[in-house]
């Protein structure tokens, strides 16, 4: 039987519709959650949101670019008004830009990834701040990578935007404690859309991967990943802050084998 610990709290995943912002979103609305679905592909939204309605939760779509802060603001506008507030905030919306070398990497590149990974969390969580203050309860969740804490190639503005999101959640972190908000990051390796593209495009890094993983595997992201974000949404967690957690099977201990081919 599923524990449902979210029953009256409203749970915004953006990118919340494929990959592990699906899982996420699915698990909190599997546990009585209203789930926003801001996402930019209307398709993959729309699917995400019926999905969850015909498996019993409630869950709305809402079509966001997170680059756009009107967007943004509008979307969680939308989730006050829809579910009366916003309680557990997921930032995962990230659309991949490719691999090259960092000399090659542009300033629109750089641009667009802090305005997805960095930017976009910094408004939703300004906008849910006044809710999660004004009930003495919230939860922040930002999704962080490995590709940033091991400084893997071919990703410079990547890595570099994922770990300013990971400065910015634990200042937070420390600022918003008092008020029983707790702000923690996830960083997971799961068998994701954009890890199934990175498959096709570099298997034999992949197999790498998965071989110097402790468990032998690529996560999956309802069975590996969405419990570890129910967790920290949890009031079991409630005394958990300002951390980052590696759901990756142990691939941070020793590395990651990410080596893909930048060319010349």
């Amino acid at each position: 039987m599923t524990i449902r610990r979210f029953t009256r709290r409203c749970a915004v995943v953006t990118g919340g519709g494929d990959g592990i912002g699906r899982a996420m979103a699915r698990r909190f609305a599997a546990e009585g959650a209203g789930v926003i679905v801001a996402e930019f592909d209307r398709d993959s939204g729309e699917s995400a949101a019926e999905e969850f309605r015909a498996g019993g939760g409630e869950a709305r779509f809402v079509a966001t670019d997170v680059t756009d802060k009107a967007q943004v603001n509008a979307m969680m506008d939308e989730a006050v008004r829809v579910f009366g507030g916003v309680d557990i905030l997921v930032n995962n919306a990230y659309r991949g830009q490719g691999v090259a070398r960092f000399e090659n990497k542009s300033d629109d590149l750089f641009e667009t990834a802090l305005a997805m990974n960095l930017y976009a969390a910094k408004w939703t969580m300004q906008a849910a701040l006044p809710h999660m203050k004004a009930q003495g309860w919230g939860r922040v969740i930002n999704i962080a990578s490995l590709n940033g804490v091991n400084a893997h190639i071919g990703s410079a503005e990547y890595n570099a935007s994922k770990e300013a999101l990971r400065a910015l959640t634990r200042t937070a972190a420390r600022e918003w404690a008092g008020w029983g908000i707790t702000c923690n990051l996830i960083c997971p390796a799961a068998m994701s859309a954009a890890t199934r593209r990175m498959v096709e495009a570099q298997p034999a890094m992949i197999a790498a991967i998965e071989a110097a993983n402790p468990m032998g595997r690529m996560g999956d992201p309802d069975a590996d990943i969405a419990g570890v974000a129910a967790f920290l949404a949890s009031d079991d967690a409630r005394y958990l802050t300002g951390n980052t957690l590696f759901a990756d099977g142990g691939g941070h201990i020793n590395g990651v084998a990410w080596a893909p081919d930048l060319g010349e």
